[in-house]
């Protein structure tokens, strides 16, 4: 093949013809260690308004990942056509390398391989041009790999114990196969307690899975525990996740621990309990399990919580994980103390910009009483009688000490007016001050549904703690399929755990101090559900509470400040309940008749901001339209820079998926512009600021110039169809080769019919096609 003959191939071609037969030539399997067209990261999602779409620009999109086993990726080739060099796609691959934490990176254009290799030989180059025939043998990457995460020859066997291949095709994602093998190596060098830090959304339950089945079938835990606090997370765990267990997995329950099974799924409060006959995990001796699993272990920050400390320290020689998607660091508690550095952190930030997280966008609303404050008139009281303390008062003590029922109803009238005006029926959750708080708002909610909360009592439900028939509808809630409850009022027990994916609209009327507790109600929402339309969520705060989006901690690393004196416990104690944190009210319903209400004080908005997370992180204000002006302007600098690309593209086609790569769709800017002005003008207009003219003016202005004269009958007929399509729908109708076989031209003749004997051959119609869009499109002739 000559020089000239291989640049007219595609990218494609070069992999079939000159990339794959290379490798495999050099050993691999091509069913087994061959992954091609790896789609590592989808690209994040963009949010701006009620709009939504992918930004593909940023898909993460390797052409080849080489795998040593399944699940254990070594190294990643970028092709690129051969109008490229060899190593012009080098910097693509070394950007999916660091991804997958792999040594060797390839990029070929089909002449040759540039490789580059992380832990190069003495004397050897990092980088070097090798020929095809000398593609590196999965040995000798392997040992690459192995000297890159210094495994040694003992702890390789269970490196590579296989993962559980679903039936359906279910894979872990990168990160998460990252995590499971990072996890692995730590226990093959024989770490004994490993922490994982991974945002809510991301997938622990099922990494977990994968590691204690890979540790199980290695032989190296036979008996598991996996450790809860919520048992709705327990039932979750056994019927989807674990479920690949089958007959050797069991939930403790009963209060007693069953030696016939290998797997136990257990709830700290099915354990132990404060006297010595409840601690049950007494009842096995001390070598029993192997590996204990830690859910949520943030959770054991507080002396309540902290029951999974005083199991591990029994089962003192089993492996210990602890999964968590906040590590609790303050002066007093330490998860990282405890467990030792995250062997792998996967980061809110990273999750969203790999496009495996919702984004989010921020409804703040200043309530006047909240930031200016109210105080009452002398010798006022309450609904009660009591006299009220002549203070003032203001959002600190809103629905803590102070309730003015106006201003909850307030809220709720603004939650119902966004749920209205974009889906009533969006899966909501309200946190509130405390289970007092929580009903109050439950009330407020159903007198502002109307008719929906008519229609179906179980609209909006309380679900708290103290509430059996609240916490009975958590699967329902949580549940894709089941339409109720749409809004749960509630105060700490859906901050965690609870796997709502399909949740739309979080809404903060809660005064909230930790930043542990933050995240993790943040979290409920970060779950993307494409099948079910949830592609971001919203966060209304009527409290301020966003303000820890700012925090650099937000999503910053964990930090230890526990600094145990000579003599200490290198285990932080745990302390008292501390009033200021977020959890101590969830358990004091008693909390809300020390409460002083008041009917009647007017309360209203004095401002509302919405904000966006942006490219970089930071929270911002800006539009679908000004995201859209930004990143065209990006692509083309000025208006005579684009309509010069719109001009001379044989298809428009390929501009409108150029800037739908950038997450631009011109469908959604015509929702906010207008749905008669056609891809062109919407472009113009929002970018540069021209004034639009209508797909309907602009098809008049071509008609007024009698340019179809020059056509004979059969051509102008076709031509003034296909102008009335562009006026009706658009520029990629008529380019469009099914337009032919639509009515009326399926009244003209056949397509073939039209092409060949209407207008003499398939270039003389695409000329037509071309010569009509310039028409349409001649600035000069629309000015």
């Amino acid at each position: 093949m000559t020089k000239q003959e291989k640049q007219q191939l595609s990218e494609s071609d070069i992999c079939d013809l000159f990339i794959t037969p290379a490798v495999k030539n050099a050993g691999w399997d091509q069913l087994t260690q061959i992954r091609r067209e790896v789609t590592l990261a989808p690209g994040p999602v963009i949010v701006r308004g009620n709009l939504s779409s992918r930004n593909k620009k940023k898909k993460k999109f390797a052409d080849y990942v080489l795998l040593r086993e399944a699940g254990v990726p070594i190294a990643v080739v970028e092709a690129k056509d051969n109008n490229h060099t060899v190593s012009h796609g080098m910097q693509q691959a070394l950007g999916y390398a660091a991804l997958l934490d792999v040594p060797s990176a390839f990029s070929s254009n089909g002449d040759a391989f540039a490789s580059h290799n992380k832990v190069p030989a003495p004397g050897e180059g990092i980088e070097r041009q090798i020929p095809l025939d000398a593609f590196p043998s999965p040995e000798e990457l392997w040992k690459r790999y192995r000297q890159h995460r210094n495994i040694t020859d003992s702890e390789e066997a269970l490196v590579l114990e296989p993962y559980h291949l679903d039936a359906y095709g279910k894979e872990p994602r990168y990160y998460q196969s990252e995590a499971i093998n990072r996890t692995l190596e730590a226990i093959a060098r024989g770490r004994r307690r490993l922490l994982l830090v991974m945002a809510t959304g991301t997938g622990k339950t099922y990494t977990v899975f994968q590691i204690i089945w890979r540790l199980w079938k290695a032989g190296k835990a036979k008996r598991t525990l996996f450790l809860v606090d919520r048992n709705s997370l327990a039932d979750q765990t056994f019927t989807n996740d674990f479920k690949p267990f089958g007959s050797v997995m069991t939930k403790i329950k009963n209060r007693k621990i069953d030696p016939a099974y290998e797997i136990y799924l257990g709830l700290y409060q099915a354990l132990t309990g404060p006297a010595e006959e409840d601690k049950i995990f007494k009842s096995v001796s001390r070598d029993f399990f192997d590996l204990i699993v830690i859910d949520e272990c943030h959770r054991g920050s507080s002396s309540e919580d902290s029951a999974w400390r005083e199991i591990l320290d029994y089962f003192s020689s089993a492996i210990q994980i602890g999964l968590t998607a906040t590590p609790k660091e303050t002066k007093y508690v330490s998860n990282i103390t405890y467990f030792g550095e995250p062997v792998y952190t996967y980061k809110l930030k990273q999750g969203i910009e790999d496009g495996f997280l919702a984004p989010y966008k921020v409804v703040r609303y200043h309530l006047d009483k909240d930031l200016i404050g109210w105080t009452p008139e002398p010798g006022m009281t309450d609904d009660l009688g009591r006299d009220i303390e002549h203070r003032k008062y203001n959002q600190a003590d809103m629905d803590r000490i102070l309730v003015l029922n106006q201003r909850t109803k307030l809220v709720a009238r603004c939650v119902m007016e966004l749920l209205n005006a974009t889906d009533p029926f969006s899966k909501t959750i309200i946190f509130c001050e405390d289970i007092d708080h929580a009903e109050r708002m439950r009330v407020a909610i159903t007198n502002a549904a109307g008719r929906l909360a008519i229609d179906n009592p179980k609209y909006v439900m309380r679900i708290t703690g103290d509430s059996a028939e609240g916490k009975a509808e958590i699967d329902n809630f949580i549940d894709p399929e089941s339409k109720f409850p749409v809004i749960a009022t509630t105060s700490e027990l859906l901050t965690t755990g609870v796997d709502a994916k399909t949740c739309k609209l979080i809404v903060l009327d809660k005064t909230i101090q930790s930043m542990t507790t933050f995240k993790q109600i943040v979290g409920r929402g970060t779950r993307i559900e494409e099948d079910y339309g949830k592609f971001f969520f919203t966060v209304m705060d009527f409290k301020n509470a966003t303000e820890h989006f700012k925090d650099p901690d937000f999503d910053g690393d964990p930090v230890v400040i526990y600094e145990p004196d000579p003599g200490d416990d290198p285990v932080p104690p745990d302390p008292a309940p501390d009033p200021d944190d977020d959890a101590w009210e969830e358990d004091k319903p008693e909390y809300g008749s020390r409460k002083i209400h008041v009917s009647g004080v007017e309360v209203s908005i004095l401002a509302k901001t919405v904000e966006y997370r942006g490219d970089d992180g930071q929270m911002i204000t800006e539009s679908y339209c000004d995201y859209s002006r930004k990143h065209i302007r990006k692509e083309y600098a000025s208006l005579d820079d684009f309509i010069n690309k719109w001009n001379n593209a044989k298809k428009k086609e390929a501009i409108v998926q150029e800037l739908e790569e950038y997450g631009i769709e011109l469908s959604k800017l015509a929702e906010e512009v207008g749905r008669e002005y056609g891809d062109f003008d919407l472009i113009c207009h929002i970018a540069y600021g021209a004034p639009p003219l209508t797909r309907k003016e602009r098809a008049d202005n071509v008609r007024k110039r009698d340019y179809f004269t020059k056509y004979g009958d059969k051509a102008r007929a076709v031509l003034e169809a296909l102008l009335d399509k562009y006026a009706d729908e658009g520029v990629l109708t008529i380019e469009s080769p099914r337009i032919l076989k639509l009515t009326p031209f399926n009244q003209m003749g056949t397509p073939v019919e039209i092409i060949n004997d209407v207008f003499g051959g398939k270039a003389n119609y695409e000329t037509a096609i071309q010569e009509l869009e310039q028409q349409l499109f001649d600035q000069q002739r629309t000015a």
